[in-house]
């Protein structure tokens, strides 16, 4: 089983994730920012995965709790996933929601990259701040030592178009993450 459980406890926050890669899409999300448990939420359900995140901000930084869950779900990736044998290693997904259209593309390649092309208008989204996406899937990038793409290739609503962002990453981060067929290392390298 790739599982992973992973605790993250500083004097700002205290977050547990756990992790199962080839469970049945149960999940359970605790979080005080509202719109971000949300976004979690979204990418829980879509992914398919086993996912447990609980997130407490003990300071009452938002960016704090944002970047301690990004890094803590990298981890909980890049344990999971071991060494990646077998694996697809790609993964992608163009997503519509309504008028929002975002594709995102992962690459567990071992090597740490975020892109993101997002067109922001709000500063606040609901109780969520805006800035801190970029921040977000960077710091799951570096974790999980994989490449983060996501574009917005179309959309005006920013509620919309950030949760297409989050449903596309969690199609393409399943699709990346799903075993293929034998058991190889997905790399001429024969190391990822």
């Amino acid at each position: 089983m790739r599982y992973s459980c992973v605790k993250r406890n500083t004097k700002e926050t205290e977050i547990s994730i756990e992790l199962n890669l080839d469970g049945n899409g149960a999940y359970h999300v605790e979080c005080e920012c509202l719109f971000f448990k949300h976004m979690l939420e979204q990418f829980c359900h879509h992914s398919g995965f086993d996912l447990t995140i609980k997130a407490k901000s003990l300071d009452g930084d938002e960016h704090h709790l944002v970047e301690d869950v990004a890094l803590a779900l990298g981890s909980a990736f890049n344990e999971a996933l071991n060494d990646k044998a077998g694996i697809n290693r790609y993964g992608y997904f163009v997503l519509p929601m309504d008028e929002a259209l975002v594709l995102s593309a992962v690459d567990f390649s071992g090597r740490a990259c975020s892109r993101l092309a997002l067109d922001i208008k709000e500063e606040k989204i609901s109780d969520f701040s805006a800035i801190l996406l970029p921040h977000f899937f960077n710091s799951f990038a570096q974790n999980a030592r994989c490449a983060v793409h996501i574009k917005q290739l179309d959309g005006v609503d920013s509620h919309h178009i950030v949760e297409a962002a989050f449903k596309a990453f969690a199609r393409a981060t399943a699709e990346a993450a799903k075993k293929g067929s034998g058991n190889a290392i997905p790399s001429t390298k024969g190391i990822l």
